[in-house]
């Protein structure tokens, strides 16, 4: 009968102990494998939280400001952006395609986005995937809107719902643009970006709300009924951002100093892969602390598996000494209590591994529509191999030690207790 053997046995004639073990530490290889898992996919999703946009277009400050308002609808510009500017450089011969971003205004603490019909058709997120809608169309009349997933769940509408837009941010704003409400004729399909949270509507539905106001107050009698704002030009005067699509990759840098060296107004393009890299590295920390948490959460597990070998290593001396008897050598004693706790912790491993797996499989788009993170069902990565290769050590380690005292028995000790 092999070592082997005799640790699944005793595994089988302890195995109530030995299970609640089991389920602890595969709920600890759980969490370390999916925080990282999260981690990773997390990063890469932040990372193509605009994808294929070759540049983004803004007054000129920081790459970072300018990628937070224009991206991630956080903080304001610090200049609007002429639109005789825009059209200009979007006519520029290397760019093939350009969508205009106008904020400035919200809705119950959501942005309101004042864009234009490129936007539906060239922004990407992800993989390169396109906006696509759960409910309803594009807007097409003036006071159409668009809304994110997010902003229905969370408001409760619907398609035709009634929608009043703010002047400014602020969830108790008393400036609204209430004599022109808008009417939801579009829901989009969760992304996991900022679109979900975001209001989106024409340029010239922007021109329209603020036609009889100034420096953000509505003129006192000069109210212009929404009828009257129909038969008006429209065509915007500035706006907040914009972004371009180049013909080739080629000439990203040649359009990008182009940009920067402008005369007509001070402007700043800037990469949105580099500057998204650069905002995550700011937040590298919390990866660090989520990781440094996962790996404690196993240490305990398996630290509880070492307290169990250990308690029960004293009503175990009678059969220590059996197998001694029957010519069992110290160095088998201590081989057979690090195979037990080896044959625990590998079993854990592909345990969690399995509920991991299951988890992505069934709970993956809750998870998405949720916490905005879209978990890709792939193969474990090879850190993630590593991650299991020491934890299985460490179990193994863990077995060391009640082994080692076990090898320190003699047999008559064993023999010699009581019952």
């Amino acid at each position: 009968m092999t070592l082997l053997h005799l640790a699944w046995k005793s595994f089988l004639n302890r195995k109530g102990t030995l299970l609640m073990m089991l389920l602890s530490i595969s709920m600890s290889v759980v969490l370390l494998l999916g925080v990282d898992i999260i981690r990773q996919q997390a990063k890469e999703g932040f990372s193509s939280t605009v994808s294929s946009t070759d540049l983004i277009v803004g007054a000129r400050s920081g790459q970072i400001n300018l990628l937070l308002y224009s991206v991630f609808h956080i903080g304001n510009a610090t200049n609007n952006i002429r639109w005789k500017s825009y059209e200009a450089i979007s006519k520029d011969a290397s760019v093939k395609w350009s969508i205009p971003l106008s904020l400035g205004d919200s809705h119950l603490g959501f942005r309101v986005l004042g864009t234009s019909s490129a936007y539906f058709q060239h922004y990407r997120y992800g993989a390169k995937q396109r906006l696509s809608f759960s409910q309803g169309q594009a807007f097409d009349g003036l006071f159409d809107v668009v809304i994110g997933s997010e902003v229905a769940k969370q408001l409760g509408y619907r398609l035709g719902s009634s929608v009043i837009i703010a002047h400014g941010m602020g969830n108790a704003s008393l400036m609204k643009h209430d004599d022109k409400p808008f009417k939801v004729v579009g829901i989009l399909q969760a992304t996991g970006t900022p679109v979900d949270k975001t209001l989106i509507v024409s340029l010239a539905a922007i021109e329209a709300i603020h036609v009889d106001w100034k420096s953000g107050v509505q003129l006192p009698g000069s109210k212009v009924t929404p009828e009257q704002v129909l038969n008006m030009d429209l065509e915007p005067k500035q706006i907040t951002a914009f972004m371009l699509g180049l013909n080739s990759r080629l000439s990203t840098f040649h359009l990008q100093r182009k940009i920067n060296q402008y005369r007509n107004e001070p402007l700043m393009a800037i990469l949105p892969g580099l500057a998204l890299q650069e905002l995550w590295g700011m937040f590298s920390f919390v990866e660090k602390a989520l990781f440094a948490i996962s790996a404690l959460v196993v240490v305990s597990g398996v630290l509880g598996l070492l307290a169990l070998l250990l308690s029960s290593l004293h009503e175990r001396r009678r059969e220590m000494a059996i197998l001694r008897s029957v010519g069992a050598r110290p160095i088998h004693i201590l081989t057979l209590l690090i195979l037990e706790s080896l044959l625990v912790t590998v079993l854990s491993v592909a345990l969690g591994v399995g509920v991991l797996y299951l988890v992505m499989l069934y709970a993956g788009t809750l998870i998405q529509d949720q916490f905005g993170v879209r978990l890709v069902i792939q193969s474990l990565s090879l850190w993630q191999w590593q991650l299991i290769a020491m934890v299985v050590a460490a179990g193994a380690l863990a077995g060391l030690v009640p082994g080692y005292r076990a090898y320190r028995y003699s047999l008559a000790d064993g023999m010699s207790i009581k019952l």
